[in-house]
């Protein structure tokens, strides 16, 4: 299987990133997605269709958590546990029960997961799915990418989720808390 120069080198780089400075972090930023649904529908009143999600995991650094990869990924310089992103984004940033392309989407702690969790969108399939990008989701350092993400609250309103379960090619069973989706974009002036 052949894989674009690109992407070999962005992999190249993701795997030295153990030891990461800021340059570093910054050259392994992936370009944000040149379109999504919602943005092709503005632009041209009509439905387009999308390229199927092709989930799959790569080599991360070693102890690569999902913190820092998000940080890197979003822009969003938040610190601490995955599940505190959404009290410290408050007034900073805006938030949203509902996700956007370059939003992070916080999941909250839970009794097994007591760090939560965080993932960057890359895509809005429709309006129960999304294509995420996140890291050490299986608690190996890898990064995962391309995976689907289903809205299973009884709402519609994203208040639980599940994931796609890669290594099965099947959703996941777990169901897990959304906080909610921080965008990337400041809401006030930075005073420093």
């Amino acid at each position: 299987m052949r894989h674009p120069v690109p992407i070999l080198i962005w992999m190249a780089v993701l795997a030295t990133a153990a030891c990461s400075s800021p340059s570093l972090e910054q050259s392994i930023k992936s370009p944000p997605p040149a379109w999504s649904a919602d943005t092709a529908r503005a632009s041209t009143g009509k439905a387009v269709r999308q390229p199927r999600p092709n989930p799959r995991i790569v080599k991360g650094s070693p102890g690569l958590q999902c913190v820092p990869y998000t940080r890197v990924q979003s822009g969003i310089p938040i610190r601490g546990d995955a599940w505190t992103w959404w009290s410290k984004a408050k007034g900073k940033y805006r938030r949203s029960g509902r996700p956007a392309v370059g939003s992070v989407l916080v999941i909250g702690k839970t009794r097994k997961n007591k760090y939560g969790h965080l993932a960057v969108v890359t895509r809005i399939v429709n309006d129960r799915e999304i294509i995420v990008n996140h890291a050490n989701w299986l608690n190996k350092g890898r990064i995962h990418l391309d995976t689907p993400v289903r809205d299973v609250s009884s709402r519609n309103d994203w208040s639980a989720v599940k994931f796609w379960y890669t290594p099965g090619n099947v959703l996941g069973k777990s169901t897990y808390p959304v906080s909610g989706f921080i965008y990337p974009k400041r809401t006030v002036a930075n005073s420093g």
